[in-house]
């Protein structure tokens, strides 16, 4: 029990740290070299420009002024030039004619209704394109309630692309298009212990033939050879992210770094990572959390006698010089030199091993950009040091 509530208590004094290091209300403050104006080129993401003009990007809905007249006025498109302007000594990013007036797109004698250049999304879509339409992150729950391979049609061993698999308990026709799963390690809360879900792999695509139990399907695209029980379940719809902003995440929210994808031990620019907050804890698309290092135990190398002490240490003659000042005396060693002795010849001491627990330093930016109900994909946006599995994520300063 006192363990417990030795553990509780350090947890709160972590908890109670990270809370110290966003403290108060921050004024917008500008990048340095923040360009009066910048015409916004292909290739640019939102992160990118936010970056340009300010030292925090995630502050950028505080400073944008949107164009009302534009169907989407939070929409950024390559060729928009964007000016920076003081109002009341505050900034404020606006497109340059501010009319507010519908965007003039140039379209030949054809007849056709397409605009001629797409949104600028809101960070890299290449690096997280994998994880936006699979899984990955299958609640435990539903991954023992799905469909799952049971055999082939041919006595395959494994299947890959145009093969056919049978698949249990399909009977409805109105979903034809499905992912196939291999569930993997458990992801649990490295505080509570719960299972939070387990980090699934994607293994393939396949549509559906036949209905049925068992229900025949095509793998139609694949990663990995398919297998007997890999689990199937409904394919997402493809979710654009184009259309929201960064913003802190919600105030108190603690979190930690679950795992990493991609199989990389240090964890750095871009990677994808899986926090331990999610939908329920009305987490979504576009939060922003920074990344701390530290918190964690240290041995004291001094009172553990690795390190130099003896330098404080004045005469040979006193049981400091040669035993050390950490050390205590924990009474009489028994039995020493026998039972039948009138007093103990030998003295127990003990070094005092005490610990110390590393300040949090913050080491990095990442921005949510799948939610699940109790975790959440976040990519890395900026890393100044080496991060990993284990490290704390808290709002950004309000």
């Amino acid at each position: 029990m006192r363990a417990m509530q030795r553990r509780f208590a350090v947890i709160s004094i972590l908890i109670g740290s990270l809370a110290l290091l966003a403290p108060g209300v921050f004024a917008v403050e500008l990048a340095p070299g923040a360009p009066q104006a910048y015409t916004v080129r292909p290739g640019d993401t939102l992160w990118d420009i936010a970056g340009r003009f300010l030292r925090d990007p995630w502050r950028w809905s505080e400073v944008w002024r949107a164009n009302p007249g534009v169907e989407n006025p939070n929409l950024i498109y390559p060729g928009d030039v964007l000016e920076l302007t003081m109002i009341a000594g505050k900034p404020v990013i606006g497109r340059a004619d501010g009319r507010g007036g519908p965007r003039l797109v140039r379209l030949s004698p054809q007849v056709r209704s397409e605009a001629i250049s797409a949104p600028v999304p809101t960070i890299r879509i290449g690096s997280i394109a994998p994880f936006l339409t699979q899984p990955y992150v299958a609640d435990s729950n539903d991954i023992k309630r799905a469909s799952y391979v049971v055999g082939f049609p041919d006595e395959h061993i494994v299947a890959g692309v145009h093969d056919s698999i049978y698949v249990r308990k399909i009977r409805s026709g109105e979903v034809t298009q499905f992912q196939i799963l291999r569930p993997g390690d458990a992801l649990r809360d490295p505080d509570s212990g719960d299972l939070l879900g387990y980090e699934s792999t994607f293994v393939a695509s396949a549509t559906l033939e036949r209905t049925g139990d068992p229900a025949k399907l095509r793998v139609t695209r694949m990663e990995r050879e398919v297998s007997i029980g890999d689990r199937v379940i409904p394919a997402d719809a493809e979710r654009p992210l184009v259309d929201f902003q960064p913003q802190p995440a919600p105030q108190e929210t603690r979190g930690r770094i679950l795992s990493v994808m991609n199989g990389v031990s240090q964890i750095g620019q871009y990677d994808v990572v899986i926090i331990n907050r999610g939908a329920r804890d009305h987490i979504k698309q576009g939060h922003v959390f920074e990344v701390f290092v530290g918190g964690e135990k240290e041995r004291d190398q001094v009172r553990a006698g690795i390190a130099d002490t003896d330098w404080l240490m004045e005469s040979p003659f006193s049981s400091d010089f040669w035993l050390g000042r950490d050390y205590e005396f924990k009474g009489w060693r028994a039995n020493e030199p026998s039972r039948d002795a009138s007093f103990p010849l030998h003295p127990s001491y003990r070094r005092n091993k005490a610990e110390y627990v590393k300040p949090f330093e913050r080491s990095g930016v990442l921005m949510v950009f799948r939610v699940f109900d109790r975790v959440s994909f976040g990519l890395i946006l900026n890393a100044t040091r080496a991060l990993r599995v284990g490290d704390w994520v808290a709002p950004p300063p309000a």
